[in-house]
């Protein structure tokens, strides 16, 4: 049984590895095929609003699908959408006006944004599942699958940045969508050929009273990830790339720049389970963690909207060094929630569970996406930084509600 649950594991990795890489690269071929085109830096978050906003419903459903039909299903329906996402965005007319350009492209990101939730929902609640069936692996097993599954994803979206980027240059904007599709087709192929079809298939939710009363601990922490997800693109999506362009480094080197972040935090990702102490039950220990480090994430953006208004020497070099350090407390922080959001979960409706939690993800994108074009545009990168400080602290507040026990019911109000 451990030998099975292994190696599906290992199949969703790989098959969400190869959606991330196109999904990364679609990222910065939008944003650097716009920009170059003149967009304003609020046009470019207006680019990606659909897609975040269609994540918070694309999970909640999604999740309820996954436990009703099964994970594998959904996790081929968000590949054939993603599929069909980038075919609508290569026929893209160079003739349309802004307007009917931008609606274009809104609306095929907000079915990429579908894709990618339901495809995440599905893989990380494959997770559970497998983790499940292999009865002898304790919490220290799952903590080492969510975070060499969270770590190597972000790993390979900012490899996908890169790839957008060459992409762009070698192959042009429409080229470059048809191969990542083509890549996609082979994934699918691969994923219908080797999963069980009925993998994670269990009784749904029958109301959407049932749907949201999840216990307290993932009602929590899916209002920490509101926050958290909020606070890092409200400066990350818009504020850096254009603070960092206007410092006079080139479209490669920001794209350069990025791509070795997200790997860069991908690899602390999946390093967690090594800097986080481990505990019998799961959460005794685990939970404090997610508290201590909500509170060091906290202090990065403050320090730095210090030395922004105080246009510290070095400027540029002083927001990369804090970006570092943020992105190093909130690799911790991230993979410690998407470890804990399991381990409040049952097994049985795991997909539900989890699609509840990322559809709150999804909002604090949507949030952080939204504000990012509008603080930068407002006032610079401090705005942007005031607003990341802000959604921290209400994030660390957030986290002294989780509770120590998975058991624990939400009211029946919730």
């Amino acid at each position: 049984m451990q030998g099975h649950a292994t190696r599906n594991y290992a199949i969703v990795t790989a098959a969400y590895w190869g959606f991330t890489l196109t999904d990364g690269a679609l990222r910065m071929l939008v944003l650097l095929h716009f920009y170059r085109l003149g967009y304003s830096p609020f046009t470019l978050a207006f680019l990606f609003l659909l897609y975040e906003a269609a994540g918070v419903l694309a999970n909640l459903i999604g999740g309820w699908l996954a436990t009703r039909y099964g994970i594998t299903r959904m996790l081929t329906v968000g590949l054939v959408t993603q599929i069909i996402g980038f075919t609508l965005l290569s026929q893209l007319n160079p003739a349309w006006s802004v307007a009917m350009s931008v609606a274009w492209v809104v609306l095929a990101q907000g079915i990429c944004g579908v894709a990618k939730d339901l495809t995440k929902t599905a893989s990380k609640s494959a997770i559970k599942v497998t983790s499940a069936e292999a009865k002898e692996q304790g919490a220290g097993q799952l903590f080492q699958w969510v975070a060499w599954f969270t770590g190597s994803k972000n790993a390979m979206k900012g490899v996908g940045f890169f790839l957008g980027g060459l992409l762009l240059e070698a192959l042009g904007f429409r080229q470059a969508l048809w191969a990542m599709a083509a890549l996609l087709a082979l994934v699918l192929v691969g994923v219908v050929t080797s999963l069980p079809q009925m993998m994670g298939k269990n009784k749904a939710s029958k109301s959407a009273k049932e749907l949201f009363a999840k216990n307290a601990g993932i009602n929590a922490l899916a209002a920490a990830r509101v926050v958290l997800f909020g606070a890092r693109d409200v400066w990350f999506v818009v504020g850096v790339p254009v603070f960092l362009y206007s410092q006079g480094w080139t479209f490669t080197m920001v794209g350069g720049f990025l791509a070795a972040w997200t790997i860069g935090y991908g690899l602390v990702q999946a390093m967690a389970p090594q800097l986080v102490r481990r505990s019998q039950d799961g959460l005794s220990t685990e939970v404090p963690a997610a508290r201590l480090w909500s509170a060091i994430l906290a202090v990065v953006p403050v320090a730095m909207a210090v030395a922004v208004a105080l246009q510290a020497p070095y400027l540029e070099w002083v927001v990369v060094g804090g970006l570092g350090l943020f992105g190093f407390a909130f690799a911790i922080n991230s993979s410690v929630h998407s470890y804990l959001v399991l381990a409040y979960a049952g097994s049985e409706k795991a997909a539900e569970d989890v699609g509840f939690y990322y559809a709150a993800n999804a909002l604090g994108r949507f949030m952080g996406t939204l504000m990012s074009g509008l603080l930068y545009q407002w006032g610079g990168l401090l705005y942007a930084l005031i607003g990341s400080a802000v959604m921290l602290a209400i994030c660390w507040l957030v986290t002294l509600a989780l509770p120590l026990t998975a058991g624990h019911k939400a009211p029946a109000a919730a």
